[in-house]
């Protein structure tokens, strides 16, 4: 038999084989396969013209890698997110931070899902998502990307739309670790010991490994002194070795890999978009015998083994739809719903009474603009894109009058506010302010990157203030994807709602909770501070720092600083109860989940969604502990009057810590009090237990 044709014998034999057999078949290809061609996996193909276009329409079609038509293997076809799909007109949902204030699990399961399906119709089979580097403090450019600043939920989060991608294409979880400053993101050296790296900054994206991610991405970054890409205890002593990765370790773009031989020594698989170190350098080191060719041999069954296990997964299935029928306007929809997070409501001032309210004004140029957030790589292209000014025109009832102005003409605000029986003051920030930094250039002409002021712009602070003295039922609608500091002018007004970077549906949703035909029911999934200055030390522009075992409600809780809103929080317009909360685990081995039971109801007329969440504190710790941590949420839908009885399964990871003497997580014969509530900051006690 020809050798080639033997070749694609194996390759079609380890695509039909079960899975216990695949790892044999794929072992023999391997060894069958010439230098060259196994070294041709292991990095992209995107050409230098492919590249130019990049710069100015990046993600134009999927970035390929690993084709090799004479065996018959195909390509991986990488496209971005993680609101979306990057390749052509895909529906963009909101932005992943709103849908982590969603804190629903199951709604990112179905919206990974759809995900997954736009990416198969536009001719990919690989997804960069989920985003789950931690936000360790608000200023971080990329916030919007990720799912908020706790473990426990980033994973939750992480995990679900990893579960939903990969029932159509290969989910990427990034990037790969203690990625969180933007503008230093190519050389910044993060110093973490041990413990802080395993219980802070990994968790999460062990969850996704555990929930079955074929890919990660490394991160741009160095950690104790390696960048990510080389990093050999990142890779090989942790995520290959103690949690059983069997996926592929793909590299960040272009800066990703900047290193042939301690890139495959520390255990990266796949040089992404071009082979600049993993093409012929990494065959002339081996021919030379600086790298062993069983390092590639190790590689390349990875790759092997994950594109047959995909290709395997979806042999048969029928076609994709044509891309035009794939919009899911529906889903994305109910994920801006559900992420608006109603942030203060003094004296009724929201939900608008549709009949009463005849004039209302609608302040902000951001009211009037598609704002859908960063304009990087993560970037979608809708077909259209409903402004909240368009939401509100179209929602509020006949016979009302909906005046707008964009904010510019501050006597213009005053007028119009004065006038109206509402005002809706839309503000916040743009890709401009933050997100995916490229370029250093002057502050003037600056897009994207980090911010290390947390406050509005100030023209648009003076908006704020200019209708709020006008108007006594002013309400606030900020848009962006992270924190912002308010202490100027939050007491001036009754209402405020995060509506985030909501997607091309978002303005149908914020007209919804405004008008109350929606009842808010999203969480902040971080902290916001009363000030900066309350928060861990960041700078966009380092070359080394310190990541400590704090930040968020952790940093805030462990040193008695107030918030302005802590993590967890969010109003709605029906008040839920919580009674009856208690640890119904009479003994506690710690291995089997905890159960944990509380009961809810809506005593109002309103339906409406809570999240329960559970929060566990060790006050007897021979080690320092942050006062809390959550452990368990569940967001429930009830309807009016309705009470029920939930009950939570705690797993116990969050219970651990990581001994440095033993090397592994640990989970100490001690007491543990179980906290319940709806914010971090609105807890009662469930129970103690202990552990026998």
């Amino acid at each position: 038999m020809p050798r080639e044709e033997y070749l694609r014998t194996l390759w079609q034999k380890a695509v039909d084989s079960r899975a216990e057999e695949r790892e044999r078949v794929i072992s023999v290809l391997t060894t069958s396969m010439s230098l060259e061609e196994k070294v041709h996996q292991m990095h992209g193909t995107m050409s230098v013209g492919e590249m130019f276009v990049s710069v100015f329409r990046y993600n134009l079609r999927p970035f390929r890698a690993g084709e090799d038509p004479v065996i018959g293997i195909p390509p991986l076809l990488f496209t971005d997110g993680p609101r979306g799909i990057a390749v052509g007109r895909s529906t963009c949902f909101p932005v992943s931070m709103a849908r982590g204030a969603s804190f629903d699990p199951d709604l990112e399961e179905r919206i990974g899902r759809a995900m997954g399906r736009e990416a198969r119709a536009r001719g990919a089979n690989m997804v960069g998502a989920p985003c789950v580097n931690l936000l360790r403090h608000p200023g971080w450019g990329r916030a919007q990307e990720t799912y908020g600043e706790d473990p426990y939920h980033v994973g939750e989060m992480g995990a679900a739309l990893v579960r939903g991608l990969q029932e159509e294409v290969m989910a990427c979880p990034k990037h790969f670790a203690c990625n969180s400053i933007e503008e230093s993101r190519f050389h910044v050296n993060v110093v973490v010991d041990e413990r802080t790296l395993r219980e802070v900054y990994l968790p999460h994206f062990r969850h996704c490994v555990d929930h079955g991610a074929h890919c990660i991405m490394s991160a741009y970054n160095r950690v104790n002194g390696d960048y990510c890409a080389h990093n050999r205890h990142l890779l090989r002593d942790i995520l290959k070795g103690e949690w059983g990765f069997q996926g592929i370790v793909m590299s960040d773009f272009v800066l990703g890999t900047r290193d042939t031989e301690k890139a495959l020594l520390g255990g990266l698989d796949v040089e992404m978009p071009q082979g600049f170190h993993y093409g012929h350098r990494l065959i002339r080191a081996v021919r030379r015998g600086r790298l062993p060719e069983r390092l590639v041999d190790e590689a390349v069954r990875r790759i092997l083994w994950v594109k047959a296990e995909y290709f395997s997964k979806v042999a048969g299935r029928p076609a994709p739809v044509k891309p035009s029928e794939l919009l899911h306007r529906e889903l994305a929809l109910e994920s801006a719903r559900k992420g608006m997070v109603l942030l203060k409501n003094e004296g009724g001032a929201l939900p608008l009474p549709r009949g009463e309210t005849r004039r209302i004004a609608v302040v902000g140029k951001l009211a009037a603009v598609p704002n859908l957030g960063d304009m990087g790589s993560s970037r979608v292209r809708p077909p259209y894109t409903v402004t909240p000014l368009e939401g509100i025109t179209a929602m509020a009832s006949s016979g009302s009058e909906v005046a707008y102005c964009d904010g510019s003409d501050l006597g213009e605000v005053r007028r119009l506010s004065a006038w109206a029986d509402a005002c809706v003051v839309v503000v916040g920030l743009t890709h401009r302010q933050e997100g995916e930094y490229m370029l250093p250039l002057p502050e003037t002409l600056k897009v994207g990157g980090d911010r290390e002021d947390l406050d509005l712009p100030a023209p648009w602070e003076e908006v704020v203030l200019a209708a709020a003295q006008n108007n006594r039922r002013t309400v606030v609608a900020l848009m962006g994807g992270s924190a912002v500091t308010m202490e100027r002018w939050i007491n001036e007004v009754p209402a405020v709602i995060m509506a985030w970077y909501p997607g091309m549906e978002g303005g149908w949703a914020l007209a919804e909770v405004l008008f109350g035909t929606v009842n808010p029911g999203g969480k902040l999934p971080f902290s916001i501070p009363r000030s900066s200055a309350a928060l861990p030390f960041f700078r966009s522009r380092i070359r080394e720092i310190a990541y400590g075992y704090l930040h968020g409600y952790r940093w805030l809780d462990a040193r008695g600083l107030p918030t302005r809103f802590p993590f967890g929080h969010g109003l709605t317009y029906a008040d839920f109860e919580l009674r009856k909360a208690q640890v119904k685990t009479e003994r506690w081995d710690g291995a089997s989940p905890l159960e944990v039971e509380v009961e809810v109801e809506n005593p109002h007329n309103l339906p409406g969604d809570e999240v329960v969440q559970v929060y566990v504190s060790v006050p007897r710790s021979r080690v320092m502990r942050p006062p809390k941590v959550l452990a368990g949420f569940r967001r429930l839908s009830l309807h009016p009057r309705e009470r029920v009885t939930v009950s939570l399964d705690i797993d116990p990871s969050p219970f651990t810590y990581f001994d440095e003497e033993r090397g592994e997580m640990t989970l100490e014969r001690t007491e543990y009090r179980i906290l319940v509530g709806f914010s971090s900051k609105n807890l009662r006690e469930a129970g103690i237990i202990n552990l026998y």
